[in-house]
Parts: structure tokens; sequence; C-alpha cells
């Protein structure tokens, strides 16, 4: 992975974090409040997001558009993909936590 690509990875998470209400604090030892709710409705729309460009790319390419490439379509299907499967994953790990929770003896 080259620099700009860490660089432009580094400015995602620092967007997704405003987004979500998080303040970067480098010299305050007080941990930012984060509303759970927000960040999941934010990683949600996120995903919904791209899911919905790829259609479009997708819809565009398939009626002949010359402005969509097909490589830019299949990224952007690629994405959706990606993205959709790391969401598949985090709702297992809370299902799996959760029937690890209400499994614990009291």
């Amino acid at each position: 992975m080259n620099t700009s690509a860490v660089d432009s990875l580094l400015a995602q998470m620092r967007v997704a974090a405003q987004a979500a209400g998080i303040r970067e604090t480098a010299t305050s030892s007080q941990t930012p409040k984060v509303n759970f709710s927000n960040v999941l409705k934010g990683s949600l729309d996120g995903v919904a997001k791209v899911q919905e460009t790829s259609e479009t790319m997708q819809k565009a390419f398939v009626m002949g558009d010359d402005r969509v490439s097909l490589s830019d379509t299949m990224i952007a299907m690629q994405k959706a993909g990606i993205n959709f499967q790391a969401t598949v994953q985090v709702r297992n790990k809370f299902i799996q936590a959760y029937n690890d929770i209400m499994n614990m003896q009291v």
C-alpha cells in the first residue's frame, strides 16, 4: 500500500469519525462520548450508499453510457460486496456476543 492510499484511508476514517460525532483528542485524557446508535446508523447508511452507487453504475453501464467504464463498475461492485460482507460479519459477532451474555450464569 502506497503513502497516498494510507493518507486517503486516514482521511476517510477522520470523515467517518466526524460524522459519528467523535472528536480527536490528542492531548486530552478524557475519552469522547460516542453514541452507539449514531455510529451504527452511519455505518449502515454508508453501506447502503455504496450499494446504491454500485447499482446505479451497473445500470448505466448496461444501458451503454460512455461515461461509465467496466473497470469502475467492477470496482464499485466489489466495494459494495466487501462492505456488505463486513456488515454481515459484524452482525454475526453481535449476535454471538448477545448469546454468550444471555447464557452466562448469574
